[in-house]
């Protein structure tokens, strides 16, 4: 799959709802009940494109999608209110997610954890984003998770 960072920074091409395949959609959306307690996802309407696309959107919820393309950002990191409260909420990293949905992450295999959660680890890409376009110094994401992206 392509590399396709969302506007919030989210890694969209590891997202298993851009699988054509419906069974891994049904073990996202599994994954995605027993993580973060999301109910209302099934293998048919969490089929996303990516919210780079104008095609099907997992999220139809997001406030930051919609935000940056009335802006004209190709990512909120380059939007100068970044970052605001449309985002903020998306801004994750592994180790914090594992931590803010325990003790339901207790239990997580790592297969689930790359299939349901590694997506939204986005704080490593956005870091590297931000030193890219010179709005934090560039020895942040030195030696860093970020230089591994």
């Amino acid at each position: 799959m392509k590399k396709m960072i969302g506007y919030c920074g989210y890694n969209c091409h590891l997202c298993a709802a851009r699988s054509a395949d419906p069974a891994v959609r049904e073990k996202l959306v599994e994954g995605w009940r027993k993580i973060f307690g999301h109910q209302n996802y099934t293998a048919e309407n969490v089929k996303c494109d990516g919210c780079l696309s104008h095609g099907r959107l997992a999220d139809k919820n997001c406030k930051a999608r919609p935000c940056a393309r009335e802006k004209g950002v190709e990512n909120c990191v380059y939007c100068n209110e970044f970052p605001c409260k449309k985002m903020k909420h998306l801004m994750g990293i592994r180790e914090g997610m594992l931590i803010w949905c325990y003790p339901r992450t207790s239990f997580v295999t790592e297969q689930e954890y790359n299939l349901c959660m590694r997506q939204f680890n986005s704080i490593p890409t956005l870091l590297r984003m931000l030193a890219e376009a010179g709005k934090i110094p560039s020895w942040v994401t030195e030696n860093s998770e970020t230089s591994k992206e």
